[in-house]
């Protein structure tokens, strides 16, 4: 991930622009909504199973979601499966209130109204097995195809909206993502695959191998790749007078490699991810219509964990040790090639102690500390070598948390929590949280929450030094984000689960580029204020033949206190996804419906709303052992855009049009 300044001008503040909520669609939102998921075969779960499906993301231990302190979602490997999601970003775009921008080289999450173009997804925590991926360069959370993993690893999403940082520290401010692997058990064989894509002319391939022996250890193992050539698409390169197609500059390859052993309390995982993306955009206002422009990105990330249970039961131990190592190789064209080289690398450590000693209560107290070894940025000009300059940085930081889940009657329980984290560049914050679950039946929870979560400013945001546009500011603030939301879950009968989200939060200090008066260099500052108001429905439905549909609609209203709407921010989002098997070759469809209303673009105007839909449709009857796959998206051939940063040449993206995609899988 990358944001390399170049000569480019500085976002301004839009016009305010209202957007009226259209009656008529929110009548038929409002009636099909998406709401929690569980796990594998959810329709044979009895109420009861329901309200004690187990998460581990939303307090780093595993208890049932009626008690999590969060409106906590569930995302399967079933799902995964039945609607042919190939990124996390896929996946996580059919939950309420969250939604992707694409800019042809990374794809970013915006959650609850926030998801400004070219943020990386700076302010949402992603985590493998509980191992944050977030970098220490620029802070980006991974969901595109840059994810170290491959979709196919995974066993479950949970999604964990609103502050985290109670327990998490850095970086979750609107939610945390922590994604399961898949086990040796699970997989208990080889898995080989390979699939193709049109028009993007895609090629993957996957190869995995999984097993639990005889002696307890469970290991798994898995290489995966990607070649594709893209789409050729129209771009418009604004103030330099160029447009056209942008032909065969859409290309993409990558490597995914994962290893995970665990044996009784200990268990380890590694993963190294390699992408190269070209650019079709010229983002930095590299050379338009060129060849050469590209973006690559590394990352090899591990962790060695120990978990254990003590004193009869009552007391769970855990530590880890947590390493990491980031590049961008990423070459941009300004006549002759330049290239900006990232580096991170970091090591860190968790340990934490959860006990049920004390009747009533269960207490966690944890200490979490990483040394980011390296955060180094760079800028190597071949042809004019005197331009060359590296910007060297490390940091380190300590967090120290506890919560206290307590159990007050039968009915209500209470969450209390607190983290204290020091940052070696921006000093101490607090990220408090509190929440109250009522419980007057067995089938509804109603939760009222709050919480304060923060981010520090991330290695490029404070030091990025480029002499001929843009200045450091290592006065930079931390941001941070207050909340209060109010939850109702209501469980109709074991089929049938609906949920209502009522929020409102409000972000300080916002870390945004402006320009510095006396140089007329861009320089990012610390100011602002955005408040946000947002409502969000869901159902999820369940039938004993194996059909499911969820759908949800989501109102969120963000803007900046001082008036202007928040940027790349719809108003209005309904999605609907349907599943179920069809009585041809043991056939099963899956159906998906996304539409967002308008977003706002940087020059003032709102690209138009839109409508897309997908088709997947799969068997596992043909031959034993073999799954195959067919999946159309962009099912209506729509023509819709998403918003640019202030680093592109464009004020919107085109995104791609229908594709056709075929997959076979073997299992043995």
């Amino acid at each position: 991930m990358h944001r390399v300044p170049h000569h480019f001008p500085v976002c301004r503040w839009p016009a305010h622009s209202g957007l009226p909520l259209r009656g008529l669609l929110l009548l038929l939102a409002a009636t099909t909504s998406a709401g929690v998921s569980a796990e594998d075969d959810i329709s044979a779960l009895s109420l009861e199973q329901l309200l004690e499906v187990k998460v581990t993301g939303a307090a780093k231990y595993e208890q049932p979601v009626s008690q999590a302190a969060a409106a906590v979602s569930v995302i399967t490997r079933s799902e995964i499966k039945a609607f042919g999601w190939r990124t996390l970003g896929d996946a996580l775009a059919s939950l309420p209130g969250v939604y992707t921008t694409y800019d042809r080289q990374y794809s970013y999450l915006g959650t609850r109204g926030m998801g400004a173009p070219g943020d990386l997804t700076a302010r949402v925590l992603v985590a493998v097995n509980g191992n944050r991926l977030n970098d220490p360069v620029y802070d980006g959370g991974t969901v595109g195809r840059e994810l170290p993993l491959d979709i196919d690893l995974i066993e479950r999403i949970e999604f964990i909206p609103g502050p985290g940082g109670a327990v998490y520290g850095q970086n979750a401010m609107f939610g945390v993502v922590n994604v399961i692997t898949r086990s040796g058990m699970e997989m208990n064989g080889a898995e080989l695959s390979a699939a193709y894509q049109d028009p993007q002319d895609a090629v993957e391939g996957r190869a995995a191998w999984g097993k639990r022996l005889t002696n307890g250890l469970d290991i798994l193992v898995s290489a995966s790749g990607l070649k594709a050539s893209g789409e050729d698409l129209f771009f418009d390169y604004g103030a330099s007078g160029v447009s056209g197609k942008a032909a065969g500059l859409d290309g993409e390859s990558d490597q995914q490699y994962f290893a995970r052993l665990a044996r009784g309390a200990w268990s380890a995982d590694f993963m190294i991810g390699k992408r190269h993306k070209d650019d079709p955009t010229a983002s930095f206002f590299a050379d338009p219509l060129a060849s050469g422009n590209f973006g690559g990105d590394e990352y090899t990330v591990g962790q060695l964990q120990y978990s254990d249970r003590y004193a009869a039961d009552t007391l769970e131990v855990t530590a880890r040790l947590f390493g990491g190592r980031y590049r961008y190789t990423g070459t941009l064209l300004f006549g002759t090639p330049v290239s900006y080289p990232a580096f991170g690398d970091w090591l860190g450590s968790e340990w934490r102690a959860v006990s049920s000693a004390i009747t009533h209560h269960r207490l966690m107290l944890g200490v979490e500390g990483q040394e980011n070894l390296r955060a180094d940025q760079a800028a190597r000009d071949r042809a004019r070598p005197l331009n060359n300059f590296t910007i060297a940085g490390s940091s380190y930081r300590v967090g120290v948390y506890a919560q206290d889940e307590w159990q007050l009657s039968p009915q209500f329980a209470a969450t209390l929590g607190l983290r204290v984290d020091h940052n070696s560049r921006s000093g101490t914050a607090l990220s408090p949280r509190a929440a109250l679950i009522w419980q007057p039946q067995q089938r509804t929870a109603l939760k009222v929450l709050a919480g304060r979560a923060h981010r520090a400013p991330n290695a490029y945001e404070r030091d990025y030094d480029d002499p001929t546009s843009q200045l450091p500011n290592p006065g930079l603030k931390d941001e941070h984000i207050d909340t209060l939301e109010l939850v109702v879950d209501h469980h109709l009968d074991p089929g049938l689960s609906l949920r209502a989200s009522l929020y409102q939060w409000l972000m300080f200090d916002i870390i945004s580029l402006s320009t510095d008066p006396a140089s007329g260099f861009a320089q990012y500052v610390s100011g602002h204020t955005i408040k946000a108001n947002g409502l969000e429905l869901s159902a999820d439905k369940q039938w004993a033949y194996g059909t499911r549909l969820r759908g949800s609609v989501s109102l969120q209203d963000a803007h900046y206190t001082d008036g202007p709407d928040v940027l790349n921010s719809p108003k209005l989002m309904f999605k609907l996804n349907l599943s179920t098997p069809l009585p041809w070759a043991g056939l099963r469809a899956g159906y998906e419906l996304q539409t967002d209303s308008s977003r706002l673009s940087l020059d003032g105007s709102r690209l138009g709303g839109y409508a897309i839909s997908n088709l997947h449709l799969s068997s596992d009857a043909l031959a034993h052992g073999l799954e195959v796959s067919f999946t159309v998206r962009n099912l209506a051939n729509r023509h819709f855009a998403h918003p640019g940063s202030e680093s592109n040449w464009q004020n919107a993206l085109q995104q791609d049009g229908r594709s056709f995609r075929v997959q076979a899988e073997f299992r043995f």
